[in-house]
């Protein structure tokens, strides 16, 4: 069995850490540079950024910022945020990146998926999804949580590996930042997927990485970690002593 990966997330706006409630009420928390070295001596196991603004402000995203904080790691990083093209896979690449995430771009260029894991492997090609019940149906939305697809979250979840993403991290937007527990149940309904599942929004306590593990190989959580109501080092023993394998 693949060990679980405890996943903090950076969630980034003009070179700061913010963190809010259901994509609202952002607030500023840090500097990217030293919780990224933070988390990477505290046990992490991977370092997740994204620009959040990048897509709907239709820009590139800060390759300074990915570039000085991956000098401060030393543990796996994905980025996201403005990725666009083949140009900004590479460009992220080059400046620290192990893995690129994706989200609005996809959805408008689907293609984008499949050549990003011809040309680089799809280890390298993270597909997010922000999703949100809407009546019985998880429905993606994009922009930052701005934009209704009306796409089903499960059904783009499938096209995205067959595109050849190599990890699908699933965010929900009616969880994020409520600190009431990760959704089980959009989880589950995602867990036969032939990809790792990363699990996203809603971490609280130490009980709610556990009840998520089922179902998903990494664990992502922000504000839990950023205001250090749970340290790495403790979850990881707790995980560890309840069964689920980590790495120590």
């Amino acid at each position: 069995m693949l060990k679980k990966r405890i996943i903090p997330c950076l969630d980034v706006r003009d070179g700061r850490v913010v963190k809010g409630i259901k994509f609202k009420e952002i607030k500023d928390i840090a500097s990217p540079t030293e919780m990224a070295k933070y988390y990477s001596e505290a046990g992490a196991d991977e370092l997740v950024f994204y620009d959040i603004t990048a897509s709907y402000e239709n820009r590139n995203l800060f390759t300074d910022v990915v570039k000085a904080v991956a000098d401060q790691i030393a543990i796996p990083f994905c980025v996201g945020g403005g990725v666009r093209s083949l140009e900004d896979f590479d460009r992220l690449l080059k400046s620290g990146a192990d893995k690129v995430s994706v989200n609005s771009s996809a959805i408008e260029n689907p293609t984008l998926i499949s050549q990003a894991s011809r040309k680089y492997g799809s280890q390298c090609v993270v597909v997010s999804i922000d999703a949100k019940k809407v009546g019985s149906k998880y429905v993606v939305f994009t922009k930052g949580g701005r934009n209704n697809t009306g796409l089903d979250a499960l059904l783009w979840a499938e096209e995205a590996v067959e595109l050849g993403a190599g990890e699908i991290v699933i965010n929900s937007i009616d969880e994020d930042g409520m600190k009431s527990g990760y959704d089980l149940d959009l989880l589950e309904a995602l867990s036969t997927l032939s990809v790792p599942i990363i699990a996203s929004g809603g971490a609280g306590q130490m009980k709610d990485f556990l009840d998520s593990a089922q179902y998903s190989e990494g664990l992502l959580a922000a504000s839990v970690f950023h205001n250090k109501s749970i340290i790495i080092k403790d979850l990881k023993e707790y995980l560890n002593e309840n069964g689920v394998k980590v790495r120590l």
